[in-house]
């Protein structure tokens, strides 16, 4: 099984710590807002290869976090805190702000047939686990107390930027607006691991600790989680390539340091997801959720077919014509599975052996899920008979997770295109009533290569999606 890994910028053979045991850690949600579906990308291609892992035989565990305390919406010790922000807006307790976007995070993994994982812990129930680590990072000497915080000192490291292959120099301090330079760190590349020290007045999380009355950084939870509940060896960290500086990069510095070994072997970091060319952000209100999506008409899983039909590690463009066209394909695709005779109960052993290993081999090369799709399609093609493909394709479905095999009360394909479609027909009707036959056996054509069949009834033209 080869995999892609960050932290060597390689494509290698995938060799867990345990045999046949593997151990992942997910970054999870910061509870604040509804997830969009940029966010969910990353969910969805962690969730295959949790599900491809399992489905080739290894005994998986996988923790993630809850993120409802001390997230500061900068990349840098500054800016406001997310949560805190968001109880003001809504006119509640953070923590019940922490539970309705927690609830709804789960409800889109429902619908998008996403397994929750394992372990999910909300970092505000590991407050001691921060304070041993931070005590334990004080006294051999890599972090400090400066102006009331803690701070990890990353001058103690022999490669702070093993994740990134930066340089220091690269760390530029107020080259955005809303990063400035914290005066209290040694040097511009520590991060905050306890904050007693806060501008937030009227902040309710707070907590006794060994430094004062004050709260956990960011990128300390991840860490103290993941060593509590997988242990000190990791297999493989995900996340979103937005979280490989400074997020992951801190981790690793800390769990390291604490630790006194490697940490993580393999480091899984899924591309973005953008409108036009830009990032989808919840900041900028430029952000689509799943229920959006199904208020507009759409299957929630042609979502999930739309991102499997892409590389983890390639940037995703998504318009809502680019998703129409997924659901298209999607429901086609049942449509067809559907007509297949369930009657016959001879299988195939060979042809069923084969499309197996079709498939576990794209899975194999890093993940391929796209390819993998495609052995779907090839199956349906096969030369084998209709009970061979059904059951491969409730083989494969349990990675996958299209529900290829559930019959929809509706399957009615979104037409984005309808008006567009409506005026090729009323073309065609007139070039029929010029005899222009030719003209419009080209728009019947054209329709016909976009999988749009015509209907000519009593009534008029009709048509529908093949």
């Amino acid at each position: 099984m080869k995999i892609y890994n960050t932290l060597t910028r390689t494509v290698e053979e995938f060799k867990p710590n345990t045999e046949g045991k593997v151990k992942i850690y997910t970054c999870g949600p910061t509870v604040y807002h509804f997830a969009h579906i940029g966010n969910l990308r990353s969910y969805l291609h962690e969730d295959i290869l949790e599900k491809y892992l399992r489905y080739a035989g290894y005994d998986v565990q996988r923790a993630m976090n809850i993120t409802d305390v001390g997230h500061l919406s900068s990349d840098g010790d500054t800016g406001d805190d997310k949560m805190v922000s968001s109880a003001k807006r809504e006119h509640k307790s953070v923590l019940d702000i922490a539970k309705i976007y927690t609830d709804a995070f789960f409800a889109d993994f429902e619908k998008l047939n996403i397994r929750k994982p394992d372990i999910v812990v909300p970092a505000t129930s590991q407050i001691n686990e921060y304070i041993t680590v931070i005590t334990k990072l004080l006294a051999d000497g890599y972090a400090y107390a400066s102006g009331g915080n803690i701070y990890f000192d990353t001058s103690k490291l022999k490669d702070y930027y093993v994740l990134t292959n930066h340089k220091k120099e690269d760390l530029i301090i107020g080259a955005r607006e809303d990063v400035d330079e914290d005066e209290n760190k040694r040097n511009k590349e520590d991060f905050v691991l306890w904050f007693t020290k806060s501008k937030f007045e009227d902040q309710e999380l707070k907590w006794e600790s060994p430094w004062g009355y004050g709260y956990p950084g960011w990128h300390i939870e991840c860490s103290c989680i993941s060593m509590k509940y997988l242990g000190e060896y990791l297999d493989i960290h995900c996340g979103g390539v937005d979280n490989i500086f400074p997020h992951h990069t801190n981790e690793i510095a800390q769990s390291e340091a604490y630790l006194g070994h490697k940490w993580c072997n393999y480091w899984f970091h899924i591309e973005h997801l953008n409108l036009g060319n830009a990032k989808m952000s919840k900041s900028k209100g430029e952000i689509y959720t799943v229920d959006s999506l199904i208020e507009k008409g759409y299957h929630p899983l042609s979502y999930r077919y739309f991102v499997l039909s892409s590389h983890y590690r390639r940037t995703l463009e998504f318009t809502l014509e680019n998703l129409s066209g997924a659901e298209n394909a999607y429901l086609k695709l049942k449509s067809r599975i559907s007509r297949l005779n369930k009657a016959n109960d001879t299988l195939e052993e060979e042809m069923f052996a084969k499309y197996k290993k079709q498939f576990m081999d794209a899975m194999e090369d890093d993940f391929n899920t796209s390819l993998a799709l495609t052995t779907v399609y090839d199956i349906m093609k096969a030369e084998t008979n209709d009970y061979t493909k059904l059951k491969l394709i409730e083989d494969l479905d349990q990675v996958l997770s299209l529900d290829l095999l559930k019959e929809e009360e509706e399957a009615t394909p979104v037409i984005e295109n309808e008006a567009e479609i409506l005026a090729l027909i009323a073309e065609r009707n007139e070039a029929k009533k010029n005899k222009d036959y030719a003209r419009a056996d080209e728009i019947r054509n054209s329709l016909a290569e976009q999988g749009i069949r015509l209907i000519d009834t009593k009534e008029g033209t009709k048509f529908e999606v093949i």
